[in-house]
């Protein structure tokens, strides 16, 4: 098949095959692909049929209970996406000439950003209430990989990828803080020398996490080795640890959002905290940006004070 060729491809495809075909891939199944669509699961599957037999090779294949792209689906895939987000960006951008801001916005943000990505969306949407929005909250791996896969229009996350075809500009500060229980022997003490930290068991964020990168760069710079007693993939996960005395972290301080600081942890004082860190916003260079993606990115730009700031 000729990648650079796409547009062989819609002498076989219709735009309804190319919606049920994209939303198995975003969604990762022919059960949700339905659901979503409201159609039943045999008529998604006669689609990929058709699609398949005008392609000529197979789109998917099944492993386990997963369904994987073949090498075939995913080129098909991406021009697919291509022509959606087209088609997309006309009805956007004619509306963008009517005065209207209306359309879809889709957002992948780290699992961190949870705790205030809903808020910037919720003011978003109440200034241009003709926006739709997909959300989805995953790790930093697998926040990378959408990225490799242009699943999204834009992506937040805390430490940035040093990609080629990636821009990513910080626009919110991230503040990290030393949580402990509130009971902790170095609770309430001022100015702490960081090297006390080393003899109390600490509770890490999974390997690859952007808190935990910062965490290990500001303690291997300062020569401390760290008790790590255990890892987390869950910000809840790890102060419910905090709370039952398992240990201490490192943690973004918007983890504390909305019910401010929990009153059973308290966040130690310590010298270099806390860790300056910034929430950046990106997406792939050679994207092109929809109406509502670029509206984004300056709602973002101009409203930093009234995104959840703690």
């Amino acid at each position: 098949m000729d990648k650079t060729n796409p547009i062989q491809l819609l002498r076989h495809i219709s735009l309804r095959q190319m919606q049920i075909f994209d939303a198995i891939v975003r969604l990762g199944g022919f059960t949700r692909a339905a659901e979503d669509l409201f159609l039943t699961q045999p008529t998604v599957s006669m689609q990929v049929k058709k699609l398949e037999a005008g392609v000529g090779l197979p789109l998917f294949e099944q492993i386990g209970k997963q369904t994987h792209l073949t090498d075939a689906g995913k080129i098909v895939h991406e021009h697919v996406r291509n022509i959606l987000d087209s088609i997309a960006n006309i009805e956007m951008e004619i509306a963008d000439l009517q005065g209207l801001k209306t359309g879809m916005l889709r957002l992948a943000v780290v699992t961190t950003a949870k705790y205030f990505a809903p808020r910037a969306l919720g003011q978003f949407c109440e200034r241009y209430p003709g926006v739709d929005v997909s959300l989805k909250v995953t790790n930093r791996e697998r926040l990378l990989d959408r990225l490799a896969e242009n699943m999204d229009d834009l992506y937040i996350i805390g430490h940035p990828p040093k990609l080629e075809n990636a821009i990513f500009e910080p626009y919110l500060a991230n503040p990290l803080v030393v949580l402990a229980p509130r009971a902790h022997p170095l609770a309430g003490q001022s100015n702490i020398d960081p090297r006390q930290l080393a003899d109390y068991p600490f509770i890490m964020r999974e390997l690859g996490s952007g808190t935990r990168i910062a965490t290990e760069d500001f303690f291997a710079q300062r020569g401390i080795k760290l008790k790590i007693r255990m890892e987390l993939g869950s910000n809840e996960a790890i102060k419910q640890a905090i709370d039952a005395g398992l240990g201490i972290s490192v943690l973004s301080r918007h983890t504390l959002a909305l019910v401010g600081e929990d009153g059973r942890l308290t966040i130690l004082d310590v010298k270099g905290f806390p860790i300056p860190w910034q929430w950046c916003v990106g997406f792939n260079k050679g994207k092109r940006l929809s109406v509502i993606a670029k509206a984004f990115l300056n709602f973002l730009e101009t409203e930093n004070d009234s995104i959840m700031q703690v």
